[in-house]
């Protein structure tokens, strides 16, 4: 199968958006936090993200931090939907959509079965920290005697 050609706008974003979605799940404690490259089955997002929370204020903070965090690096929320107590809160960042579940309710709604023909992102991969290029001279390449 052909992979979907990316705009330029996906090559320059996705990677840096996905990272810091998976990121800032991942440091808030986010549950079985899996991630789809949907492009080639949906028409209003590229990438999907799942992950569920412990409970209802667990739900809170990680939908906080992701706002925190998509701000803070100036992405555009094209929307957000979250009730309280519904255990349930969806963003639209356009490239990225994230889908954060209560335990209840990822069970109830399995989403992984909507796109099981998605193929599935590694999460191990996106969270893995490069390191920076030593550069010659500097203090970090010197011995310390």
């Amino acid at each position: 199968m052909k992979e979907p050609a990316a705009s330029k706008r996906t090559t320059a974003k996705f990677p840096k958006l996905l990272k810091l979605v998976a990121r800032a799940l991942d440091d808030k404690k986010a549950e079985d936090l899996r991630v789809f490259d949907v492009r080639a089955q949906s028409s209003i997002t590229d990438y999907l993200v799942l992950a569920t929370g412990t409970s209802e204020p667990h739900l809170r903070a990680l939908r906080a931090e992701l706002e925190r965090v998509l701000d803070g690096a100036r992405v555009p929320i094209i929307g957000v939907e979250a009730t309280e107590g519904s255990g349930w809160a969806v963003f639209d960042a356009f490239d990225v959509m994230v889908h954060l579940f209560t335990s209840e309710n990822r069970g109830k709604y399995r989403l992984e079965l909507l796109w099981k023909d998605a193929p599935a992102i590694s999460v191990t991969a996106l969270l893995a920290v490069r390191s920076p290029p030593k550069r010659a001279g500097s203090s970090l390449t010197k011995k310390v005697r």
